[in-house]
């Protein structure tokens, strides 16, 4: 492997006999230090002789599928997701084009380890495994901190991971974060870098988006985790967080860096405070081209698989989906985000008055359903949605505002284990004959309920998607198994993220989200419709992203904004050049034969 390799010629560098040899190529120092063009054990033999490294590998020259086999065989011997999460970085950083055959081929395996739910735990633990992530002198990510526009501008340029590639280091895409709140586990600080390294593995694995063409972020602006400013292996800034002005400057000043070193660069901001995610997605939406995913991607996600839910209940139960009524359990941003977007799939798709659609939604949050009479103050994202019909009463307990609301849909993002108890999923089962529950928090410690006990609390009536993945239901009776839908947002981001790419809009609109969004829901095989499921196997995660930006690029052609693919004319030839532009580990040529 590189590192090895790399190891291996300094130490003969610095030796007596070797000072007296001619120097090696320079094309050697490429190849060992480039995480993207290693090929290890599978260099074929002209290429070992041409490159000066006979005898710096074992004889014989394997094949990338042998080289899978073995990665297999070692990470399946680790029972500890933990340690699968950090072989697995390893392998990134040492060898790309083998970990992503790996995630690629086996992504319903690896998802769970690369991403959610390991991902949180691995975030938890960043600071203690972060040494044994990557070889020396290998960054895993950009690490900003409150600077000058020069001084920041430097630090940007100082991260090339693959500029010894021969291309240069030219990021399309980027993920950045502040690491103030990461999935349900709250404000980890810089620990949350490993959310924008995954979600930019999905990006590859997912929809061929070229991982040299990518850049996570986390921006340090401290953090008011007590238990990480008292940590003594804690590797970010010890400091409070800034004030709101202050933290706005300093997003500003560090986007503005951003673009001045790569002018076309997408940015997909990740994990940040409500109140921040939504007031930097309201600011720099129509002025450069970015998304937010906890709020347009996971709102994008969940209304696909609403779509599914309310076109199954209203074929099978007969409820017309103007008659929908649906709780938020959670009013985060991610919430209202997924309010947002459903309450747009009404007014399109059902003809219905943007009075009439707001009104399918009642709002929960800690203090209970949010009324604009409630009492106390609320923060701006929540006031669009305040009830104000409820005659002056109060409800506080999820059971109670239940028996009020009478819901057909129940979605929960609250990141409270249990919240939707028997006794919740009891009374939607006797209020449908199909109840569509999402308890759609992550990681699965903290969703709302489990597959299994929705089933059994609801008589296998449930129609059931989650935020993580959950293991199928046999129901005793039958011997049927059913499997849950999971509203993962890789369904989304990725697809959105390669149409936007390749077009190059102005901006990402609220309709280009939408599009992906039904693209999505369109996207079910008759087999898949035929056995309820609401989202796409992932086996087809690639077909399913290229369809989604094909609907992106699509929608942003008709409506003006795109700058490139503008000869494209109908969806056939979009989709054909979509997928001729997705990125797959055996593009190149990789060793001797595959």
């Amino acid at each position: 492997m590189s590192p090895i390799i790399d190891f291996v010629r300094r130490q003969l560098a610095t030796s007596e006999e070797d000072s007296q040899q001619v120097p090696v190529k320079d094309e050697t120092d490429i190849i060992s230090r480039s995480g993207y063009l290693n090929e290890g054990t599978a260099m074929s033999l002209s290429k070992r002789q041409q490159l000066g490294l006979n005898g710096l590998l074992p004889a014989r020259v394997e094949t990338l599928e042998i080289q899978k086999k073995r990665a297999l065989r070692v990470l399946r011997s680790k029972h500890n997701l933990l340690e699968r999460y950090i072989l697995m970085a390893q392998l990134r950083t040492s060898n790309v084009r083998l970990f992503y055959k790996i995630v690629m081929d086996e992504l319903e395996e690896l998802a769970p380890v690369i991403y959610t739910p390991t991902v949180g735990t691995a975030c938890l633990e960043y600071s203690t495994i972060y040494p044994f992530l990557a070889a020396p002198g290998v960054s895993d990510g950009l690490y900003l901190t409150q600077g000058e526009l020069p001084e920041l501008c430097d630090s940007i340029r100082n991260y090339r991971p693959h500029s010894s590639d021969g291309q240069g280091f030219k990021p399309e895409i980027c993920v950045i974060s502040d690491g103030s709140r990461i999935l349900g586990l709250g404000d980890l600080g810089t620990n949350g870098i490993g959310i924008p390294i995954g979600k930019l593995q999905l990006y590859v694995a997912c929809a061929g988006i070229d991982p040299r063409r990518t850049l996570p972020i986390i921006l340090d602006l401290g953090t008011n985790n007590e238990t990480l400013l008292n940590d003594e292996f804690y590797i970010g800034l010890r400091q409070k967080r800034p004030s709101d002005e202050e933290f706005y400057q300093t997003v500003d000043t560090v986007l503005k860096a951003l673009h001045t070193v790569y002018p076309d660069m997408l940015v997909q901001f990740e994990d940040w405070s409500s109140e921040h995610a939504f007031g930097l997605l309201d600011k720099y939406k129509n002025e450069m081209l970015c998304f937010n995913d906890d709020i347009q991607g996971t709102g994008a996600v969940i209304l696909s698989g609403v779509m599914n839910a309310i076109r199954k209940v209203e074929t099978e139960n007969n409820v017309n989906p103007r008659d929908h009524r649906i709780v938020f359990y959670g009013a985060g941003s991610a919430a209202i985000g997924v309010a947002r977007q459903i309450q747009d799939y009404f007014q399109i798709e059902h003809k219905m008055t943007e009075e009439e659609a707001k009104k399918v939604f009642w709002i929960v949050d800690s203090k209970g359903l949010v009324t604009i009479d409630r009492g106390d103050k609320l923060a701006q994202h929540k006031v669009y949605y305040a009830r104000q019909d409820n005659e002056s009463q109060q409800y506080k307990e999820l059971i109670d505002i239940i028996n009020y609301v009478q819901p057909t849909t129940l979605i929960g993002l609250s990141s409270t284990s249990g919240a939707f108890n028997e006794q919740v999923l009891n009374r939607m089962a006797e209020l449908n004959q199909q109840p569509i529950v999402f308890p759609l928090s992550n990681p699965a410690t903290q969703a709302e309920c489990t597959f299994e006990q929705a089933m059994k609390a609801t008589n296998n009536t449930v129609i059931f998607a989650s935020g993580t993945a959950f293991p199928p239901f046999k129901i005793e009776s039958t011997g049927e198994m059913r499997y849950p839908g999971q509203g993962n947002n890789m369904y989304i981001f990725p697809g959105l993220g390669l149409g936007a790419v390749l077009a190059k809009p102005k901006h990402i609109s609220d309709q280009m989200i939408y599009a992906a969004s039904k693209a999505l829901a369109d996207s079910l095989s008759t087999e898949e419709i035929n056995q309820g499921w609401l989202y796409p196997s992932l086996k087809r995660i690639r077909q399913v992203s290229g369809i989604v930006a094909t609907a992106v690029i699509q929608e942003a052609i008709e409506k003006s904004l795109a700058t490139k693919l503008l000869e494209l004319k109908d969806q056939d030839q979009i989709l054909e050049y979509v997928t001729l532009h997705m990125w797959s580990p055996t593009t190149e040529n990789y060793g001797s034969k595959m």
